[in-house]
């Protein structure tokens, strides 16, 4: 079987993470993707570090398997070649500011007005129209105005995501949008113009806690390593001191938490502690008595007791850990990639549909690109 997207050619004017990311995406799913880049320099995010053998680790993430052209679109001349590779592409996506793009003549709908059967997606912080359109917007920066940081830290001082979130949300959708489109496309040929914004995207991803909170008209405390509205939902310490991440979903795995693991069966009837919503109103003094009991009996007797009830824990890893994991070692989660400096191992993508190859494990350096592609563009395009 072929991969799913293949024969899907991309051009994207790309930098960072949010655009790079979702085309990264694609390419994982067999598209061909042309990343056009400024002469000399390329994308800002090849020169963040030089951690992956030399190369910077999030050009590295987002980045694998693609081609890269150097293209001035400010020269005439290379503008005349961009403006013909766009003529052959399924899909456009960029993710400049939107008056620089609005300039260029690349808005998704200006693109659309030209190539009306064209995919055209632009990502931006604040999306187009409102007063905050044309305002700066990093990773960071929508995670602030998004209520990310406001809901993440302990009660004594707000934290960022440990990871790009906005970035990663508005990569998303927009590789969910590009999917439903060339859907409908293969089914009445259409294209389709798509906004993708960061602040909504993110604000999606907040939801839950927006809505509790607008609900109950209260701001929502931060709660550091517990769940904000499930308990007990966080991170526990054993007798040893080891910790465990531990939780609790429904009604039958908190009773058999109580009962089996805890051997604490008078928890389940007490009025205090009988439900979710209960425990979470008295969670100063729920807490107390759930950690003298996970503190017991020894930390292998615990884990054991939390087993044979069907208790959910994990260990709570940092990266390094996590890039030994024996789950995705067994799986052979990795594959060798070459990097523009060298080589690493990568992550394979977690689709896993059956029947497609790995994406070409590759990361190009600047204008390292397959002339066949362009010769496929420009075919098509005339």
């Amino acid at each position: 079987m072929s991969a799913p997207l293949d024969g899907v050619i991309v051009l994207a004017v790309e930098q960072a993470i949010a655009a790079p990311f979702c085309t990264r995406q694609l390419v994982d799913l067999g598209a061909r993707v042309l990343k056009i880049e400024r002469p000399g320099t390329g994308d800002f995010a090849r020169d963040y570090d030089t951690t992956v053998d030399g190369s910077s680790a999030f050009f590295v993430w987002g980045n694998r398997g693609k081609d890269s052209l150097e293209l001035d679109l400010k020269d005439p001349d290379d503008r005349a070649t961009f403006d013909r590779l766009l003529a052959g592409a399924d899909v456009f996506i960029q993710n400049l500011a939107p008056a620089g793009a609005e300039r260029a003549g690349l808005l998704a709908h200006q693109v659309r007005e030209r190539h009306p059967s064209i995919i055209a997606c632009g990502i931006s912080g604040y999306g187009l129209g409102g007063p905050r359109t044309d305002d700066k917007a990093y990773d960071l920066a929508i995670q602030a105005e998004a209520g990310a940081i406001s809901l993440t830290g302990s009660e004594e001082a707000p934290s960022k995501v440990g990871f790009s979130a906005a970035d990663i949300a508005s990569a998303m959708y927009a590789l969910s949008s590009v999917l439903a489109a060339l859907y409908r496309r293969a089914q009445t040929g259409d294209g389709a113009t798509i906004e993708i914004s960061m602040l909504e995207c993110l604000a999606e991803w907040t939801a839950a806690p927006t809505y509790g909170a607008v609900g109950r008209g209260v701001r929502p405390s931060r709660v550091g390593h517990r769940h904000a509205m499930i308990s007990p939902y966080g991170i526990y310490s054993l007798a040893d001191s080891s910790e465990i991440l531990l939780a609790v979903q429904n009604q039958t795995e908190w009773e058999a938490l109580a009962r089996n693991a805890l051997g604490m069966p008078d928890l389940v009837a007490d009025e205090r502690f009988a439900t979710n919503e209960a425990r979470v109103s008295h969670i100063d003094e729920f807490e107390p008595l759930l950690r003298a009991g996970l503190a017991s009996a020894g930390a292998e007797e615990m884990l054991g007791r939390l087993r044979s009830a069907r208790i959910a824990f994990s260990r709570v890893n940092d990266p390094i850990a996590l890039w030994e994991h024996e789950q995705l070692r067994a799986r052979d989660r990795f594959v060798e990639t070459d990097v523009p400096t060298g080589r690493a191992e990568t992550y394979r993508a977690p689709f896993n549909i059956d029947g497609t190859p790995d994406a070409t494990p590759v990361v190009p350096g600047i204008g390292q690109h397959d002339p066949a592609l362009l010769d496929e563009l420009r075919r098509r395009a005339d």
